[in-house]
């Protein structure tokens, strides 16, 4: 019982932590934003909220609400912007860093990432199509979003049509449609304006979150919900997985079955994630194996260890990213800067890093 009990202990520990830096990010920021008037701010829009859900039953609900005691520009950066991005920054990194523990999982392989099958370099090439063509902001996310989907799509379409062994096969595949695609938009870079589009091409492929508003949250919540479920519910079965088709056999697990869907969730998060921030490396492949360094190799603790963590991760580094110079930094940057050192630490550690 002491390893499960350190295990939620760990867990415990992360959200309360995250709950901190959550706060604390609020607070960051070239307009300064007091503790006080931010929590009063928060606690008036969620009486505010449940207030308008009421309304129709207690009518007296709809006047539920804090006296202002602060200043509408304040209310507006901290409501409007921080908010948003702060959101954002915990979704994408929590996503990411679930969809590298789980193809991890499911492929057995330590060096596995999100963009293993191809999903971040279809996204690219969606969003520079896009840029190319005129789109707005909605229009290049979608656009990624779609590509995203359509690349894993088309790896899986061809490991069905090719022989051998299934997992390589897709793998390879995946490689294969990922460096089409990564050509394509070599292309559209070459093609591009470079007085506006080129840049815009090549800022969005540098990743970033300074766009971050509720309308991209609203856009990118939904498949993340709908593909991080599902992952936290099937993680012991992702435990059953990492001993083999066998193994999993004879434990009443169709090792197939659940490979695919955890597959096709891991893909949906990724290319959420990547459809509203650009390319962010490092995330997938370093905090699964940081967070097995504190709980383990045991999925049931794994899985949301990488969610809080890789939330946690990001944010802090979004956090640097707006405040650090006054250019914003683009994250994909800095998440390579911290990523890549750690992950040197942790191959060159003594004994089996992974």
């Amino acid at each position: 019982m002491e390893k499960p009990r350190r295990g939620g202990l760990t867990l415990c520990v992360m959200g309360v932590l995250l709950i901190v830096l959550i706060f604390v990010s609020f607070l960051l920021g070239r307009y300064p934003v007091s503790p006080g008037p931010l929590l009063g701010v928060c606690l008036h829009k969620l009486l505010r909220g449940l207030g308008g859900l009421l309304a129709p039953v207690f009518p007296a609900a709809g006047s539920w609400g804090i006296t202002p005691f602060w200043d509408g520009n304040m209310e507006a950066v901290a409501w409007n912007i921080r908010l948003p991005r702060i959101l954002l920054s915990c979704l994408v990194g929590c996503c990411l860093s679930t969809a590298g523990a789980s193809y991890q999982g499911v492929f057995q392989n330590p060096m596995a990432s999100p963009d293993l099958l191809g999903a971040t370099n279809g996204a690219a090439f969606g969003a520079a199509l896009a840029i190319l063509l005129g789109g707005n902001s909605r229009i290049i996310t979608l656009s990624a979003f779609c590509f995203s989907i359509l690349t894993v799509a088309a790896a899986f379409l061809i490991s069905r049509v090719a022989g051998g062994k299934r997992v390589l096969t897709l793998v390879l595949a995946g490689i294969m449609v990922g460096s089409l695609f990564s050509a394509g938009t070599s292309f559209i870079k070459l093609v591009a304006d470079p007085s506006n589009q080129l840049p815009e091409i090549t800022y969005w492929l540098m990743g970033s979150l300074s766009g971050a508003r509720w309308n991209e949250v609203g856009l990118a919540v939904i498949p993340m919900l709908i593909g991080l479920l599902p992952l936290l519910l099937l993680r012991w079965r992702v435990n059953v997985l990492t001993l083999g088709d066998d193994e999993a056999r004879t434990m009443g697990v169709n090792a197939g079955r659940v490979r695919l869907l955890v597959i096709l969730c891991a893909t949906l998060i990724t290319a959420a994630s990547v459809a509203v921030s650009g390319m962010i490396g490092w995330v997938g492949l370093v905090i699964p194996h940081l967070s097995r360094k504190l709980v383990g190799n045991d999925y049931r603790y794994l899985m949301p260890a990488s969610m809080l963590f890789g939330a946690a991760f990001l944010l802090a580094v979004d956090d640097v990213s707006r405040n650090l110079m006054a250019l914003e930094i683009p994250i994909g940057i800095l998440t390579a800067f911290v990523g890549a050192p750690f992950f040197i630490w942790l191959i060159t550690r003594k004994g089996d890093a992974f």
